[in-house]
């Protein structure tokens, strides 16, 4: 499948629109996604998958997470986290962690819709938020929990050609993911997913 630019038709208006449609192209031709045995409760969690406003172009914006963590230590990730008893909704935990994780104020997000429902084997049943981010902003990281943030054009991600697939023998299951590496850094494993699952939809739809 040839890559496709996002110069064309690519808007705020546009992307929610096919988040309303809530549909991914190429079914059952995907790697085999991990879920959750049915006599496993998930825990839920949600991440923001922010889209940001540039003038050369939208791009993604990610985290990557301090060495030290517990779970995923140094990997890129989107922020998020898991829901919490206040937050009313998934849309609310995914912009108070992206908030709590960078700084980047609720007020500069336009939440645009969901992506399905992504399963991580730490035991995470994690719904990607995507919102739109209009610049200006301001960025502060949260030292603890954040290395660094940085942004990567989404044109790189439409392109089926940066797409890697891999697979692994974890605790004794073949375990199959995306990873899509940019410059220094390498995105993968669930992101990655999140990201392929993203290119799906749009492209679907030109």
């Amino acid at each position: 499948m040839s890559s496709i630019s996002t110069g064309s038709f690519l808007s705020r208006e546009w992307l929610a629109a096919q988040l309303a449609r809530g549909r991914c192209a190429v079914p059952g031709a995907e790697l085999p996604q991990f879920v959750h045995p049915p006599e496993k409760k998930p825990i839920p969690a949600a991440v923001l998958v922010p889209v940001v406003n540039r003038s050369g172009g939208p791009t993604l914006m990610f985290t990557q997470r301090t060495s030290h963590l517990h779970d995923h230590a140094g990997q890129i990730s989107f922020p998020g986290g898991r829901v919490e008893a206040a937050d009313s909704d998934r849309e609310a935990t995914a912009l108070r962690e992206a908030e709590e994780e960078t700084g980047l104020e609720r007020a500069r997000i336009e939440i645009l819709g969901r992506l399905p429902e992504y399963d991580i084997m730490t035991g995470f049943r994690v719904t990607p938020v995507v919102g739109w981010v209009e610049p200006p902003f301001e960025l502060r990281p949260d030292p603890f929990e954040v290395e660094k943030v940085f942004e990567v054009p989404l044109e790189f991600f439409l392109d089926p050609g940066n797409h890697e697939e891999h697979s692994r023998e974890v605790n004794g299951m073949v375990r199959h993911y995306y990873a899509m590496p940019y410059r220094e850094h390498y995105i993968w494993g669930a992101t990655a997913g999140m990201v392929r699952m993203l290119y799906q939809l749009l492209v679907d739809a030109v």
